[in-house]
């Protein structure tokens, strides 16, 4: 077997993903991108059992997979739900002294995931996962056709 598109075109599809985050996001630096994904990831990932989020990495490009199970505590047991302001607070709480996450974090977040994951794959985990997952990596008013990767 061929070795997966992913672990050879890792760099590549980690700075497109942070490319689209961090211009959504309208911020100066791949570094203030990088944490305010990892604030969101860490949100969403607290929501999930441990076998869910393990589901839910399996179909993300390997640096956002690593970053997604990275500092993970296995003894912490899903939180509830929430809504889109309990993720975006929790997100803007990661290193609050050197966090500068707008408050559309979420949405610009799902919205580079949904550019860097095929279609197909993402619908299928998060038709397994626990409801508030669609709405998580909703991007309402986008064109399903200007989504999926574009490096592929």
């Amino acid at each position: 077997m061929p070795m997966p598109w992913t672990y050879r075109q890792a760099t590549r599809e980690w700075q497109a993903f942070l490319a689209i985050a961090r211009e959504e996001m309208g911020l100066a630096t791949d570094n203030l991108a990088y944490t305010a994904v990892e604030g969101v990831l860490k949100a969403f990932r607290r929501r999930l059992t441990p076998q869910q989020a393990i589901d839910f990495a399996q179909i993300l490009p390997s640096v956002l997979r690593a970053l997604f199970i990275a500092d993970w505590r296995l003894d912490e047991g899903p939180l509830p739900p929430g809504t889109r302001a309990d993720w975006t607070q929790e997100a803007l709480a990661l290193r609050p002294h050197h966090n500068l996450t707008p408050p559309n974090c979420v949405a610009a977040t799902a919205l580079a995931l949904r550019k860097s994951v095929l279609r197909g794959d993402l619908d299928r985990v998060l038709a397994q996962l626990p409801a508030f997952a669609e709405e998580f990596w909703a991007v309402p008013g986008v064109d399903p056709a200007s989504l999926g990767p574009s490096i592929v």
